[in-house]
């Protein structure tokens, strides 16, 4: 069986993979204590979070994905 993650990708296609806790997973992996939301705006005028901003990296979230162990 394989395990779940996430995987978070960053502005220079960099790849972080996380377990049940993305954001503090995130945040362990690059060695930052503090991390911002990143938003998008959607065409009716919302915004939607998409990631995180840690260290300088731009992170987008996606879902969980498959990795074989």
């Amino acid at each position: 069986m394989k395990a779940q993650y996430g995987v978070a990708i960053d502005q220079y296609g960099q790849r972080f993979y996380f377990g049940e806790h993305c954001r503090k997973d995130l945040m362990d992996q690059i060695g930052r204590k503090r991390a911002a939301k990143m938003y998008i705006d959607k065409k009716d005028g919302s915004t939607v979070q998409i990631g995180y901003i840690i260290g300088g990296h731009w992170l987008t979230v996606y879902a969980p994905v498959e990795v074989p162990q």
